[in-house]
């Protein structure tokens, strides 16, 4: 949706609903500012039109979310996100220091992170990656170990203390130790 011009009224009347002022300031604020919060789109679309309830906003991203106008993203350790680009595999990095979301395409040709080393038997349709690091503009105000004279550089806070950064890492580490079993 966010790449080309759209009529969301047209929109939302060919996914069979009603066209109404919130879910319109809602679909702009999300496209206006992609990774946003409930809470970010809600200040946005009450300083568009005025009198809306917060539970007005979730309403409409969860309505907005089940007809796939929207996606929503919960990344580890942070409140939901919405973005309007959906309909393609791609997937997210976040600034583990500011919670800056960019998106990243998926890999071009054979795309591996669809193929799992055991589906179990799904049809796998859809990843869900997510980088960590830090963006350029962290990096650059964040001096680097040899000014902190000596001192180790402190490690980015992980999403969620003391558990793997991801499910894929996770499924690494598994994975890394069913090897090393057969191996000994």
């Amino acid at each position: 949706m966010s790449s080309e011009a759209v009529d969301t009224g047209a929109l939302l009347r060919k996914h069979g609903m009603q066209v109404t002022a919130q879910r319109l300031a809602v679909l702009r604020a999300v496209s206006g500012q992609p990774h946003s919060t409930a809470d970010d789109i809600y200040r946005v679309v009450r300083a568009e039109i005025g009198a809306i309830s917060r539970q007005a906003v979730y309403d409409a991203l969860a309505t907005l979310t089940d007809k796939r106008l929207l996606r929503r993203i919960q990344p580890a350790g942070s409140s939901a996100r919405y973005e309007d680009r959906v309909g393609d595999n791609h997937h997210h990095l976040i600034c583990r220091t500011c919670s800056r979301m960019i998106d990243v395409d998926c890999a071009v040709g054979d795309t591996p992170c669809l193929t799992a080393a055991d589906d179990s038997g799904y049809e796998i349709d859809e990843a869900e990656v997510t980088y960590w690091g830090r963006c350029p503009e962290c990096v650059a105000t964040t001096p680097d170990s040899s000014d902190a004279q000596g001192a180790p550089p402190a490690e980015p806070p992980s999403p969620r203390s003391g558990q793997p950064k991801s499910r894929a890492t996770s499924h690494q580490k598994n994975t890394a130790r069913q090897e090393n079993d057969r191996r000994d």
